[in-house]
C-alpha cells in the first residue's frame, strides 16, 4: 500500500456563493506522479478531526499555499491591513499540526502559506509585505497573465553548501517561481533558514534535530513538477520520507 498523504485544504466560495475546502490540483498530481502517494485533501478545520485523528489516517502531509495569511496574533503581532485576508480554522488546524509532526518525525512539506505556517508554529514570526522592506524586491504572482506565465521561473536561490537542500538538488543555486507577499520576519528557534533569494528573502528552511522530513520552501515546486529539475528531487524526497514513515510504524 503507498503511503496516503494529506493536502491541507483552503476554504473558497465556488462561484461566490456555495462554500468549499479545496486544494489545487497541482498538489495531487505532484503527490501522485511523483512522490508516488496517494493525496487526499483535508478540510482545514479542526472541528472535524484532532491533530491526533489525522496522525493516526495520514503518514505526511503538504501545506499547501493559499491566499489567506496565517493571522498576526498567532506570533504576537498585531492586525494590520497590510495582513490581508485570514482563515482563523487553519491557523487552529495546521500549527498544532505541524509541531506534532515535527516532534512524531511524522513528514510534513510547507508551500508558499505552509512554509509560513511551519516557522510560526515553530516561534517564528512574518513580515506583513516584504516588498516594502528596504532592498527586497516584489515576490508576489504578476496580476496578469496566463497561469504558466505567472507560475514563471523568476529568481535564484542559494542554498547552503552541503546542507540538505543542496545534496537534494545536486546544486547550491537554483531558478525557482515567486508568488507570495509575506515572508519570514524572524526564524523560530529551532528553524533553519537553509536558502534565499538574492535580496535575502527567505525561501528554504527545515527543523533542526527534527527526526523526519521538515523541508519547507516559499516557491511553489508544485507547479510542472515532473519536470523542473528542482521541484522534481523535492516531492521525490518527501515521498521516500513518506515510505520510510509508514514502513517504520507498521
Amino acid at each position: 500500500m503507498r503511503p496516503v498523504i494529506g493536502i491541507i485544504s483552503n476554504f473558497y466560495e465556488l462561484n461566490d456563493q456555495y462554500p468549499v475546502y479545496a486544494a489545487g490540483t497541482m498538489n495531487t498530481e505532484a503527490i501522485a506522479r511523483v512522490s508516488g502517494c496517494i493525496p487526499l485533501i483535508v478540510p482545514a478545520i479542526p472541528d472535524y478531526a484532532s491533530v491526533e485523528d489525522l496522525m493516526a489516517h495520514f503518514d505526511g502531509f503538504v501545506l499547501t499555499g493559499g491566499r489567506p495569511n496565517v493571522h498576526p496574533e498567532e506570533y504576537g503581532h498585531e492586525e494590520t491591513e497590510a495582513h490581508g485576508e485570514f482563515d482563523r480554522n487553519r491557523d487552529r488546524l495546521v500549527l498544532p499540526l505541524v509541531r506534532a509532526c515535527v516532534e512524531a518525525g511524522q513528514p510534513v512539506m510547507g508551500i508558499c502559506r505552509g512554509f509560513q505556517e511551519v516557522n510560526v508554529a515553530m516561534g517564528g514570526t512574518l513580515h506583513p509585505e516584504i516588498r516594502e522592506l528596504e532592498g527586497r524586491d516584489n515576490h508576489r504572482m504578476p496580476p496578469d497573465g496566463t497561469l504558466a506565465e505567472k507560475f514563471e521561473l523568476r529568481h535564484d536561490v542559494e542554498v547552503s553548501e552541503n546542507g540538505p537542500f543542496h545534496k537534494m538538488f545536486g546544486a547550491q543555486r537554483v531558478l525557482t517561481n515567486t508568488l507570495h507577499g509575506q515572508g519570514i520576519c524572524q526564524a523560530g528557534p529551532r528553524v533553519v533558514i537553509d536558502g534565499r533569494a538574492d535580496d535575502g528573502t527567505p525561501e528554504a528552511i527545515y527543523i533542526e534535530d527534527a527526526p523526519g522530513f521538515t523541508m519547507s520552501v516559499q516557491w511553489h515546486p508544485e507547479w510542472n513538477t515532473e519536470n523542473d529539475p528542482v521541484s522534481k528531487p523535492l516531492f521525490e524526497a518527501f515521498g521516500d520520507a513518506a515510505r520510510a514513515f509508514k514502513a517504520g510504524r507498521g
